[in-house]
């Protein structure tokens, strides 16, 4: 009952020392994880005053009731705990010391995102040839339905929409703003300009928005469904002029093989339709691609142009930078306050209370 009564107290310290523990291991870490294994201190304290006092008897309270032993047990035993309790007190004290000096931190992280942006042109061919029916309805509408689906996946870069037939003028300048870019491909029709396809004046004029860009990737996306029969720059000068700017040209033929459902004619405010050749330059088009570090892709249906801008959106990723800084902070103080009160405490109960009480 004696040793009993020694261990109790020591085993209510070493609770509030594991609940400690487990506190900190659950929202901290540990700067020195090994001292931990000082903790190991408080069990051989403990050791040591049970065999302190099997070796001289329990000094400690007795009680002086005239009752039976056995009815007075549990409160023996209670008054017999009271002279531990200091030494109980200083296992607490060893078990939060351990954790202090095992410098429990907090962490927190902060990251700095920045991107490598892209800016992106589309140039787009709005001449009479684009409305023909081999696309559904048309290329023009198949083609903008498209670059605005293309447009809505990149929320992180500039574009900007250039249109062109015979010349070539800058629908929206380079924005990060998508809904303007969507509105203004929307807006897109033939009829805008002077008949005919400048293919090289759409890609000068879309060379022209990027040069002065600071983006670390230019990229023009080239679209037509013609040869180059108008405007007063031809596709290869333009290309020579986009490879000294860095600018990559992603070229895109659209037309089906063979013939097509083509304007032939205008009557009024309608146009007259009748089978046509399809003709696409696609050798100048597979020229611009090389000399600018770009590639060349042929549109025949709707589906395989939607490929085409996927493909163009993988090659054409915009890559972010993310740092991250970790910043730590000490929280052994609270545990090595609270091992200087349990040590203050078992001061004063070593030197008033308890004496007092014996």
């Amino acid at each position: 009952m004696r040793s009993l009564a020694t261990l109790i107290p020591h085993v209510f310290a070493v609770v509030f020392y594991a609940i400690g523990l487990s506190y900190a291991g659950q929202h901290f870490e540990f700067e020195s994880p090994a001292i931990l294994w000082l903790g190991a201190l408080a069990a051989l304290h403990i050791g040591l005053r049970l065999q302190v006092q099997s070796r001289k008897g329990f000094a400690g309270l007795v009680w002086s009731w005239e009752s039976p032993e056995s009815k007075l047990t549990w409160k023996t035993t209670a008054f017999q705990c009271i002279p531990e309790i200091p030494y109980a007190l200083r296992t607490l004290t060893i078990g939060l010391l351990t954790i202090a000096a095992a410098r429990p931190q907090s962490s927190s992280s902060v990251e700095d995102l920045t991107r490598e942006g892209i800016d992106i042109v589309l140039s787009m061919d709005l001449s009479a040839s684009m409305l023909s029916k081999d696309f559904d309805p048309n290329r023009l509408e198949a083609s903008k339905e498209v670059a605005t689906s293309f447009v809505n996946e990149r929320p992180n870069d500039r574009i900007g929409v250039v249109a062109y037939e015979g010349e070539a003028f800058t629908q929206i300048p380079l924005t990060t703003d998508q809904r303007v870019v969507m509105n203004g491909i929307g807006e897109l029709q033939t009829g805008l300009l002077e008949g005919g396809t400048a293919i090289g004046m759409g890609l000068a004029t879309a060379v022209n928005r990027l040069k002065e860009s600071e983006a670390q990737s230019k990229v023009v996306i080239l679209l037509t469904d013609g040869v180059n029969n108008a405007g007063k720059i031809e596709p290869l000068d333009a290309a020579q002029l986009a490879k000294l700017n860095d600018i990559r040209v992603y070229t895109i033929g659209v037309g089906t093989i063979g013939k097509a459902r083509s304007p032939v004619a205008k009557v009024g405010n309608q146009f007259q339709y009748d089978w046509v050749e399809v003709q696409i330059d696609e050798t100048a088009l597979r020229d611009i691609a090389k000399l600018t570090g770009g590639r060349y892709f042929r549109a025949t249906n709707e589906e395989k142009l939607a490929g085409i801008y996927t493909e163009i959106d993988e090659l054409e990723k915009t890559r972010f930078n993310v740092l991250r800084y970790n910043q730590k902070t000490e929280e052994f103080l609270p545990y090595g306050i609270a091992a200087v009160l349990a040590f203050i405490l078992e001061f004063l109960l070593r030197q008033f209370a308890i004496r007092t009480l014996i």
